[in-house]
């Protein structure tokens, strides 16, 4: 007999509160199309208790794989020894919270991933969503026991709608924002062409923003601003307030200042600052904006369709 389970969680990007929502900060988050599937075949009364994993990329490549035993998670063989052990503390975290897994069992799980892992787009909190589903357990509780973090992309995993996201008294909450730009076709997010490191950008967040909440007021301000913009030119406008006031606290340039300063549009940092993607705004035709940036040797350039929808 066998059982076959699919779960789905979507990757994101964070338009605005950047590393203030750690402390707080509102922050306007999009759930974005693609993310990653996790499909779970069990076949049971088997002489043997074994978990066959095998993680497939965006072309259906196998890019990881591992065997590990059902008892306690133990890496029988992998491909990376440093996602296999990554992979066993999730799974560990998880049978920790609730047993999920039989041990008269094969389970052979299959990840596919719609993006590149360099994009930054929730390969990992992707992971740690699905593999909460298939062992119905709270997300939050897992996160909580492994990567840690805000959980905004937890919570953009399991929406189709943009979002507003806060942590109140550390908890997670948010609501569906009303964000669909009628300008949306003016708005493409480009690949910097480098995965950031979120954990080092923290620590530097946390190193040089001793006083947070002399901010979070302001950036709560900006993003209920932003996603209630009726036009390219404000919404323009208040995203370089916006870069201006993360700059100002971070004591980090722009990405505009650095990379685009002969950009005609205004240009977002999404996420970790100095990675991954940037949301560009362009009164010029999306010919002329490609161009442009892959000029600059960028060559990933995504509509708000394509990525968000």
């Amino acid at each position: 007999m066998t059982d076959q389970q699919i779960y789905f969680g979507r990757g994101k990007l964070l338009l605005t509160g950047e590393y203030f929502v750690l402390d707080g900060a509102k922050a306007l988050a999009l759930p974005a199309k693609l993310g990653q599937q996790l499909h779970v075949e069990a076949s049971h009364f088997e002489d043997k208790s074994l978990l066959i994993w095998n993680a497939l990329n965006e072309k259906g490549d196998s890019w990881f794989s591992a065997h590990l035993s059902t008892n306690n998670f133990h890496v029988v063989e992998s491909t990376d020894k440093s996602t296999a052990i990554a992979l066993q503390t999730i799974l560990r975290a998880a049978s920790e919270l609730r047993p999920f897994i039989a041990q008269d069992q094969i389970t052979k799980v299959t990840t596919e991933l719609d993006f590149p892992r360099a994009w930054g787009l929730g390969s990992s909190s992707t992971l740690i969503y699905t593999i909460a589903k298939w062992a119905n357990i709270d997300p939050f509780a897992l996160l909580k026991e492994t990567f840690k973090g805000s959980g905004y992309d937890l919570a953009c995993a399991g929406e189709e709608q943009a979002i507003f996201y806060q942590l109140q008294d550390k908890q997670p909450t948010w609501e569906t924002a009303n964000f669909n730009p009628s300008f949306k076709d003016q708005l493409y997010f480009v690949y910097l062409g480098k995965k950031q490191n979120s954990r080092s950008g923290i620590a530097h967040y946390q190193e040089v923003v001793k006083k947070p909440e002399k901010y979070i007021s302001k950036i709560d301000t900006l993003t209920k601003n932003i996603a209630a913009a009726n036009d390219l030119k404000t919404f323009a406008q208040l995203l370089e307030e916006h870069e201006q006031l993360i700059s100002k606290a971070l004591k980090l340039p722009t990405a505009k200042s650095l990379h685009f300063s002969d950009y005609w549009g205004s240009i977002k940092s999404l996420g970790a600052w100095g990675g991954d993607f940037i949301l560009a705004t362009s009164d010029r035709s999306k010919a002329d904006t490609k161009t442009y940036f892959q000029a600059k040797g960028m060559e990933v350039m995504l509509s708000y369709e394509k990525l968000i929808g």
